[in-house]
C-alpha cells in the first residue's frame, strides 16, 4: 500500500515533494497528535509515519537508504535512535536513514526557510554568508519564547510549536554594508493566526512569508530561503563504531601537534572526515576506547563529533574519526587565514559559541583539560567547535607532565591543576581567559616574552597578562575574573556563555518594527 495525499495541494511548497501516489485521506498527525477518527488512516492496525527527505543522504552500507529532497518515506522503525528503518514510497526500498535528515510531512520543517532550534547569532551568521543576498530569510523560533506549546494550523494541517516565532532577513545600504534585520512574529490573542503588524493576520506561516514576498511592508520584499546547514550524522553509519584502517583515506595533513598529525580524508571514499593519528605510546588502547564511549555521547552543535575510531591493529597509530571542519584550527585561522581579518564582533561571538560549548560540558560534568585556539576548529560561516575534549587525561602520565620544560600546555593551565594536578571545569575557565587573549591578539602566543617556567611562578604571586590594547575593558575585566586565584570565584561558563550573548546582542542588531 503507497503512502501519501489525496491533497497535495494542502502541503508547503518549499520542498518540492517527491513521488506522491493518489490515495485517500491523508495522514493528519505523524507525531502524537490524530486526526480525528473520521479522518484516521490505518494500515496494518498502526498509524503510518509519513516524512518527507529535508537533505540528500547517499547510502553508505548495504542497510542505509538513498534519499534525496522532497522524497516521502514511511517511517517503519523510528526506535533505533538516530537512525530509523524508512520506507521510500516511490521505489518501496527499505533502509536506514539519519532521523536528523527527515520531518513529518506535515510540519514547518518541510519549509526550506523555517530553521528550527538556532539561535539569533547563528541566523545571522548563515545570513551574512557572501552567497547570500538583499532579502534572503529564514524563519526561527524566537529565544523569547514563553517555552509554551500551541496546536497550531499550518496550511490546514495541524502541528505542534513552542512559538513564538521570529523572521531575520538579510538587508543592504550603502552605510551599514550587509546586515540583518529581525522581525518579531506574533500570534492573535485566540492563536488563530500570525501577524508581524497587528493590522494584517494570516491563518498560516506560508502565507505571512508568501504575502512579503510579493509586497513591501517589511525592509525588503523576500527573495529566497536560507540554506539549512546540512547537520553531521552522530555515527559514520548505523552500527558503525570502529572502522578497519583500509576503509580510511588520508588525503591532506591539515596539522601536526605533539601527541600525532590531523588529516582530512574520506571514509569508503565516500564520507568527508577528519583523522587524528595518535603516535604510538602516545595512550593505551583500552584507555582511549573507554574515554571514546563517553566523548561519542556528547552531542552539542559546538562540539566536534566523534563518529568513528580505529584502534587495530594494535602496533599501529590509534585513528580518532571526526566531522570534517573546513577551515582548520582556530590557531591558524587567526594567524594565516581569514581570520587575520576579523573584527572584535566576530571574534566575540567565537568566543559566545565557545562559552556555549563549554556551558554543556560543565553541565554533563565533563572537563576539557586542554582548552586552546589550537583545540578550537572553524567551520563555515564562521561556526567555531570545540574538539579534543577529555583526550588530555588519557595521555600517558610520562608524556604529559606538568613541569616546566615539558611540552605540557603551562601558559593556558590553571595553576593548581600544573602544580598539582587538579583539574575541574573551573581549570578549564582560567584556559578560556587565554583562549580569549588569543581570540583578541589573532592568535598571538600568550605571556609574550615569559618561559613556562617564568609563567609558573609569576602566576602564583598574582601576576596577571595586562590588557591588550585591542582588548575593551568590560572583556579584560572578565578574563581577570577567568584568572581568580580562588577556583571557586571564577565564573561558570553557563554564566560566561551568558555574558558574551548579551554582550553581542547589545552591540548587534535589534527587533525591527514593520513599516
Amino acid at each position: 500500500m503507497g503512502c501519501c495525499f489525496s491533497r497535495p495541494d494542502l502541503l508547503p511548497r518549499e520542498i518540492t515533494l517527491n513521488s506522491i501516489p493518489v490515495t485517500d485521506e491523508p495522514n493528519l498527525r505523524s507525531r502524537e497528535i490524530l486526526a480525528p477518527p473520521s479522518k484516521q488512516r490505518r494500515v496494518s492496525h498502526k498509524y503510518e509515519k509519513i516524512y518527507v527527505a529535508i537533505y540528500d543522504y547517499e547510502a553508505r552500507s548495504k542497510d542505509d537508504l538513498t534519499i534525496h529532497v522532497g522524497d516521502l518515506l514511511t517511517i517503519v522503525d523510528d526506535s533505533q535512535g538516530d537512525w530509523w528503518l524508512a520506507k521510500h514510497c516511490q521505489t518501496h526500498v527499505q533502509g536506514y536513514v539519519p532521523a536528523l535528515y527527515v520531518t513529518p510531512h506535515d510540519g514547518l520543517d518541510v519549509n526550506q526557510w523555517f530553521h528550527k532550534n538556532i539561535a539569533r547569532k547563528d541566523a545571522e551568521r548563515l545570513l551574512l554568508n557572501s552567497t547570500n543576498t538583499r532579502g534572503t530569510f529564514l524563519v526561527r523560533t524566537s529565544e523569547n519564547s514563553p517555552g509554551k506549546v500551541f496546536v497550531l494550523k499550518s496550511q490546514h494541517l495541524e502541528y505542534l510549536s513552542s512559538g513564538p516565532f521570529s523572521l531575520s532577513v538579510r538587508d543592504h545600504d550603502e552605510q551599514r554594508g550587509p546586515h540583518v534585520k529581525h522581525y518579531k512574529i506574533q500570534f492573535t490573542d485566540q492563536k488563530l493566526g500570525y501577524y508581524i503588524a497587528l493590522r494584517r493576520t494570516f491563518p498560516s506561516l506560508e502565507e505571512l512569508v508568501n504575502y512579503y514576498k510579493s509586497t513591501d511592508g517589511l525592509c525588503c520584499r523576500l527573495t529566497r530561503p536560507c540554506p539549512r546547514t546540512k547537520p553531521s550524522t552522530y555515527t559514520i553509519s548505523k552500527d558503525v563504531w570502529e572502522v578497519s584502517r583500509g576503509s580510511i583515506l588520508l588525503l591532506q595533513r591539515l596539522g601536526q601537534g605533539m601527541f600525532g598529525e590531523v588529516w582530512a580524508g574520506k571514509w569508503q571514499n565516500k564520507v568527508d572526515v577528519a583523522i587524528k593519528t595518535m603516535k604510538p605510546g602516545t595512550m593505551s588502547t583500552q584507555a582511549f576506547l573507554e574515554e571514546a564511549n563517553i566523548m561519542k555521547k556528547l552531542r552539542h552543535d559546538k562540539l566536534v563529533q566523534l563518529i568513528a575510531v580505529c584502534t587495530e591493529p594494535k602496533d599501529e597509530p590509534i585513528y580518532i574519526i571526526t566531522e570534517l571542519m573546513c577551515n582548520g584550527s582556530l590557531l591558524d585561522y587567526l594567524r594565516q587565514g581569514a581570520g587575520k581579518e576579523l573584527k572584535l564582533p566576530a571574534l566575540i561571538d567565537m568566543a559566545t559559541q565557545i562559552a556555549s560549548g563549554m556551558a554543556y560540558l560543565e553541565q554533563q560534568r565533563y572537563i576539557h583539560r586542554d582548552l586552546a585556539a589550537r583545540n578550537i576548529l572553524v567551520g563555515e560561516n564562521g561556526v567555531v567547535k570545540i574538539a579534543d575534549f577529555g583526550l588530555a587525561r588519557i595521555i600517558n602520565e610520562d608524556i604529559y607532565e606538568a613541569r616546566p620544560e615539558a611540552k605540557f600546555p603551562i601558559k593556558w593551565t590553571a595553576p593548581e591543576a600544573a602544580l598539582r594536578g587538579r583539574f575541574t571545569i573551573k581549570s578549564d575557565v582560567w584556559s578560556f581567559g587565554v583562549l580569549l587573549y588569543e581570540l583578541i591578539t589573532h592568535g598571538q602566543v600568550p605571556y609574550p616574552g615569559m618561559s613556562n617556567r617564568d609563567v609558573l611562578e609569576q602566576t602564583q604571586r598574582g601576576y596577571r597578562m595586562p590588557r591588550h590594547e585591542s582588548c575593551p575593558e568590560e572583556i579584560y575585566r572578565y578574563m581577570l575574573r577567568c584568572w581568580d586565584a580562588s577556583p571557586e570565584s571564577r565564573p561558570t561558563f553557563e554564566h560566561l556563555h551568558a555574558f558574551f550573548d548579551d554582550y553581542t546582542t547589545s552591540t548587534g542588531p535589534q527587533y525591527q518594527s514593520q513599516n
